[in-house]
């Protein structure tokens, strides 16, 4: 490839020996352009990127431009291209001077035809193409390097700083120009983490060593402010291309966000995400740890296990924001009634766990659950809410519970299930005999989940009595189970698992459908009943469809509303009083009645009471079955009341005359009892129906009318 040259003179002989010497070239000749004057070349330099040129000779002193203005003005327009001025001998000093400005040599007038002129052009355009494409690569590495996120740092043989990229200026806080040529432990200031001694630069190292070295770990870089940060790096020696050691260069990176990142997800996979208590990972570790310690010193821990009664209400009728409020709330209250040694965990739901370590006594732990319970008995403020809430509590303790973390846990957990079997609000400590009560209640669970498919379920009905007439009023559906081996099962074996697990409310609305169905086919064949009652566990009440649910059952059966009485208990009704309230209007609003089960067993409020839209109070049997006791005075209390709210007042659990009397003479409304009947069958009831009941209310009626 041809090379092409401008020639820029006004000497005619200058310019034809050039041409002659250069086209004659034996290794290939090259292309001339000429022109006369300064004007002339920088209009053709204007056109040199449609057709470059690779070199040109220019003799200063032109017409139209002399001496050093003529190569500046020049090489505004030709600084990539290698520029040979044409001088005598005599012009030493402007040919130095032309050579500082940029030039790339100088040619003697006088010995232009030698040989050597082609030659030494062509080395000039080959140096200068050397010399761009060193600067291209240059400018791409120093690109390249200012633009990664790495810091790079180098040095010379004896440590000193001779370069720094864009990020290791950001994170050293030193510029190029005050870091140059200071010792790199200067502007790299390291220390360690934990001792805060200095650390000794690796670059050190590896101009020692001549091999590549890794920063020590635990090592923060201070920066030239005085801030910090971790960092990670990697070193390596410089060497020139006779393999001779010239320096050394440093990479690293800030680590201070890893390093955050990794100690968070180390946190999270400890820590419950809602409450930041220690999770069952966590729990498990410090239960093992604590048994560890206590197994050396031959000392006893205890650990309770905590469920939040009757959360799940809170849950369903006032939204998970609320829920998970309280769970932080109950979560403080429960870390400051422990000590800092002792650990409170949250299992998941509201479920927690509180390890009381360090010799703990059965006394100890009972202090500490009691007080567990009166905290949580405080109501709880969460947003515009007034929440009520308790706490069911199992005990276990080492070593005469379980030996490990996992006996202990699953021991505290059945002790809790016995504490909520005792009415919650309470706790119970481990007895072996739990374990017995705890396979059994697994069994019923698993049994209970096929046993509405398989059609195991029947409605027994008890009858109420007119107490005064002795005639059958109402009846109330009562759940049995015809297990096929285990034989007919009572509400009070099955129906606490069945509100666990939470298989009460399908149970609960097949219940529902099928005490309307019967009352409807009742009232087809001519029986005369006030109402079906049928009783409405918590979980039900609290639903947010659960009225939606009465009034299907009652469309799809075609039974009046006002057959159909509701028995709700006191402890659910007050549980959350306004809200007890706004449902029972809903309820009211369909026509059905309303009755209060259990009453007089909870911690109501005769202000409340009044103002809900009640039509029967149930006193409940424990009352009537020790009546002629202290516990009379409370009956005729309730049925005064009763009467004065103009509320119907029915008596449970009548087995005996002398009961009987007693609600008589004090005017009772109605009751029922095994005085009068148990439970029956839908087909038994309809006997009684046809035939009545024989009972001492009949008895003394038809001694009234023989006297008569």
């Amino acid at each position: 490839m041809s090379n092409r040259v401008l020639i820029i003179t006004g000497n005619t002989s200058d310019a034809a020996t050039l041409e002659d010497v250069l086209e004659s070239a034996q290794d290939g000749p090259f292309l001339i352009e000429w022109v006369t004057s300064l004007a002339q070349a920088l209009q053709r330099l204007e056109a040199h990127n449609k057709q470059p040129i690779d070199a040109i000779m220019v003799d200063l002193d032109l017409p139209d431009s002399q001496g050093l203005a003529t190569f500046d003005k020049l090489f505004v327009l030709a600084s990539s291209i290698p520029i040979l001025t044409l001088s005598t001998l005599e012009d030493d000093q402007q040919t130095w001077e032309v050579i500082q400005r940029g030039a790339q040599g100088c040619l003697s007038k006088g010995h232009f035809s030698s040989y050597l002129v082609p030659q030494s052009l062509r080395n000039i355009i080959q140096r200068k193409a050397v010399e761009e494409a060193l600067f291209v690569e240059k400018a791409r590495a120093a690109l390249t390097l200012n633009s990664i996120s790495d810091a790079v740092i180098s040095t010379d043989i004896q440590g000193n700083v001779d370069y720094l990229n864009s990020a290791a200026k950001q994170m050293t806080g030193w510029l190029f120009e005050d870091a140059q040529g200071l010792p790199i432990d200067q502007v790299m200031r390291l220390v360690n983490v934990t001792t805060r001694e200095s650390v000794a630069n690796p670059i050190f190292k590896v101009l020692k060593d001549d091999a590549c070295k890794l920063l020590a770990s635990g090592t923060v870089l201070v920066r030239r402010d005085g801030s910090e940060s971790a960092i990670e790096d990697s070193v390596a020696p410089i060497h020139d291309s006779a393999g001779h050691l010239k320096g050394a260069v440093m990479v690293f990176h800030d680590m201070t966000a890893t390093h955050a990142m990794t100690e968070k997800m180390a946190h999270l996979a400890q820590h419950d995400a809602l409450t930041n208590l220690p999770n069952r990972a966590l729990l498990n570790d410090r239960i093992n740890q604590a048994i560890a310690l206590a197994e050396r010193s031959g000392s006893s821990l205890a650990l309770l296990f905590l469920d939040l009664d009757n959360f799940k209400h809170i849950n369903d009728s006032l939204g998970h924001g609320v829920g998970d409020h309280l769970l932080q709330a109950v979560a403080l209250r429960l870390s400051d009634c422990v000590r800092s040694s002792d650990t409170v965990s949250r299992l998941g739901g509201d479920e927690f766990v509180v390890l009381l370590s360090e010799s703990q006594s059965a006394e100890d732990a009972a202090r500490t659950a009691e007080k567990i319970l009166s905290t949580l008995a405080a109501s709880f403020s969460i947003g515009q809410q007034q929440l009520h809430i308790t706490a069911s509590i199992g005990i276990s303790t080492y070593p005469n519970d379980a030996t490990v973390a996992e006996g202990l846990i699953k021991n505290a957990d059945t002790a809790m299930y016995r504490a909520k079997e005792e009415g919650r609000n309470n706790y119970q400590f481990f007895h072996q005999e739990m374990n017995i009560h705890a396979v059994e209640r697994q069994l019923i669970e698993a049994h209970l989940r096929t046993a509405m498919e398989n059609s195991e379920f029947i409605i027994h009905y008890q009858p109420k009595i007119d107490l005064q007439s002795g005639k059958i009023t109402s009846a109330e559906a009562l759940l049995r189970w015809q297990h096929p081996a285990w034989g007919m099962i009572l509400p009070a074996r099955f129906i606490p698992v069945a509100e666990a697990c939470g298989l009460i409310v399908p149970l609960g609305r097949w219940v529902l459908l099928q005490a309307c169905g019967q009352a409807k086919r009742w009232e087809n064949c001519g029986y005369q009943l006030d109402s079906v009652a049928v009783n409405i566990s918590a979980l039900e009440f609290r639903r947010k469809d659960f009225v939606d649910s009465v009034e299907s059952a009652l469309r799809v059966t075609g039974l009046d509303p006002k057959n159909l009485q509701l028995e709700i208990t006191e402890s659910v009704l007050m549980r959350d009083a306004q809200a007890s309230a706004t449902i029972l209007q809903q309820l009211k609003a369909l026509g059905v009645e309303l009755a209060v089960d259990d009453f007089g067993t909870g911690y109501s409020s005769l202000s409340y009471l009044s103002q809900f839209p009640i039509d029967v109070l149930k006193i409940d049997q424990s009352f009537v079955q020790d009546i002629h006791n202290s516990n009379g005075i409370i009956v005729s209390a309730v049925i005064a009341m009763g009467n004065s709210l103009k509320q119907r007042v029915i008596a449970e659990g009548i087995e005996d005359s002398g009961q009987l009397d007693f609600l008589r003479t004090h005017h009772c409304s109605e009751g029922q009892g095994f005085l009068f009947s148990r439970p029956v069958s839908a087909h038994d009831f309809a006997n009684l129906l046809r035939s009545g009941i024989s009972s001492p209310i009949n008895t003394l009626h038809q001694a009234a009318r023989s006297l008569g």
